[in-house]
């Protein structure tokens, strides 16, 4: 199996196709994504974890700012920092090397890839996903990574590697 067909089969998305649809912007709702990407409703835990997974099936960042977006209206909600976390993650080794697959908190699957690249903002790791959305990488997921990085003596940064591609994961 080729690079490139392994790292398309290891993506598990159960995104809509909201990039088909162009509903009407209905304003603001009062739902929240809190910095440890829990999801409320006026302010009250959604605790139904199917529920959660759906609006996440039709959510999207546009321009900086989080939308649930459905084929008859678009709403806008609030995203503390990021909307979903890499929770998980596994090393795929096959004959032509091995591929991180991540998996958020809503069960989706990207290998880490540089269609999915490993990002450092103000020290946190995210991961880029589709539909300007980014995942903020667990602080478990963090150190594990952490344990298998290697130094890269000229930037002086620890980096790990996916595929063909090196992420760095911090500087020393």
């Amino acid at each position: 199996m080729q690079l490139q067909q392994l790292l398309k089969s290891l993506e598990l998305r159960n995104h809509a196709p909201t990039e088909q649809w162009d509903p009407q912007y209905c304003g603001e709702i009062p739902l929240h994504i809190d910095a440890n990407g829990k999801w409320f409703y006026q302010n009250s835990p959604i605790g139904r974890e199917r529920l959660v997974k759906l609006f996440a099936s039709v959510l999207v960042c546009e321009n900086g700012e989080h939308f649930l977006v459905t084929p008859v209206e678009k709403v806008k909600i609030s995203v503390a920092d990021a909307p979903l976390l890499i929770v998980a993650w596994q090393q795929i080794n096959n004959e032509q090397g091995s591929v991180i697959q991540v998996t958020t908190n809503v069960d989706t699957q990207y290998p880490l890839s540089d269609d999915y690249p490993l990002l450092v903002k103000d020290q946190v790791p995210y991961v880029q996903l589709d539909h300007g959305l980014l995942a903020k990488v667990a602080r478990t997921v963090y150190y594990q990574w952490a344990e298998l990085a290697t130094l890269d003596e000229a930037s002086q940064t620890l980096q790990i590697t996916s595929g063909d591609c090196a992420f760095t994961l911090g500087h020393l």
